[in-house]
């Protein structure tokens, strides 16, 4: 081969090999520094400990630091709406709730897209929510819950962690399917509400069983209801709504993992392959799925998306037929 034609080919391959080049360089570089996982939930519930829980772990085996930043309120949608306008990068994640896939539809003006301002990186996993009270008060079944509804309306009263989450939507469900109506507190996070069913000062609490099951199993909280459509194996001898006169009716709870949008794809991979293999830790499956009963998904990017727009969909349409409005 000529010696310009010889130039010319090896200035040809290196330009479609330095992309290739570019990319393994950037996924094995991931992490130089410090990355910030925002939890726009305070600490309490369930988003917080999982991203802690996360961090730890990814802080010692990749050996960068794991930051936990809480930046609360707005059903979430403050921290996410940081998160969406931070440096796309791969330094910058958010841990989302259930509640990410209802605000679209509950906060009007919302500062970001929820499907198009975000990359996508995991699914970790689903549960039922628990509908629970004091062991003191006169509910082993949700079907005594509905009766003092009906004897007493407006007496017995139910929190969630907020106007439009999905307790506050499944509750609405429920109630006009069974023809009752319960009157609704909503808190700012399932730490909140918590400590409010601990002290009596609400009738009921709805929450992830990964919220309420280490109270239920502390016989501090007695569970009358799940809500998924079988029962939990955090909570085996609790009986599913489904079972109690509400056939098909499933709602699951859900944390998931996104990156500001256009985050690059190498750092994505490097980052999803880190979660599998942390999450595959048989220590930590224990504690997620045992201690805060959650079911682990661990899914790809494009699961979550797909059920991400499920969700919207789903609940969105809750939103409008009951004309629910956020707090």
């Amino acid at each position: 081969m000529h010696s310009k034609t010889r130039a010319v080919a090896a200035a040809l391959l290196a330009v479609f090999l330095f992309p290739l080049t570019a990319a393994s360089a950037q996924r094995a570089d991931w992490p130089s520094r410090p990355v910030r996982f925002i939890v726009p939930f305070p600490p309490g519930g369930t988003v917080d400990p999982l991203a802690r829980l996360l961090a730890t772990r990814l802080t010692a085996s990749l050996g960068q630091q794991f930051v936990v930043d809480n930046r609360t309120g707005g059903s979430g949608s403050i921290g996410t709406a940081i998160a969406a306008k931070s440096p796309a990068d791969g330094y910058t994640y958010v841990f989302v709730f259930d509640t990410h896939a209802v605000n679209p539809s509950l906060l009007p003006n919302l500062p970001y897209d929820t499907v198009k301002d975000f990359a996508p990186v995991m699914l970790v996993g689903t549960s039922p929510m628990a509908i629970s009270t004091l062991p003191s008060k006169p509910y082993r079944t949700f079907d005594d819950v509905i009766k003092a509804a009906k004897a007493k309306p407006g007496a017995i009263s139910y929190g969630s962690i907020g106007s439009g989450s999905l307790g506050h939507l499944t509750m609405t469900l429920v109630e006009r399917a069974g023809g009752f109506k319960l009157v609704h507190v909503p808190y700012k996070g399932g730490g909140p509400m918590t400590v409010d069913v601990l002290g009596g000062h609400i009738e009921l609490a709805i929450g992830s069983v990964a919220l309420l099951a280490p109270h239920v199993a502390a016989n501090r909280l007695r569970a009358v209801a799940v809500t998924g459509d079988k029962r939990s194996h955090a909570m085996p001898d609790v009986p599913a709504l489904a079972e109690q006169g509400f056939p098909g009716l499933s709602a699951l709870a859900w944390w998931g993992i996104f990156a500001p949008a256009a985050t690059p794809k190498p750092v994505l991979e490097r980052f999803h392959a880190e979660l599998v293999k942390t999450l595959s830790q048989p220590d930590l499956r224990k504690q997620l799925t045992e201690q805060l009963g959650m079911d682990l998904r661990v899914s790809d990017p494009a699961t979550l998306q797909k059920f991400l727009v499920t969700e919207m969909e789903r609940w969105g349409k809750v939103v409008r037929e009951n004309g629910i409005r956020a707090d």
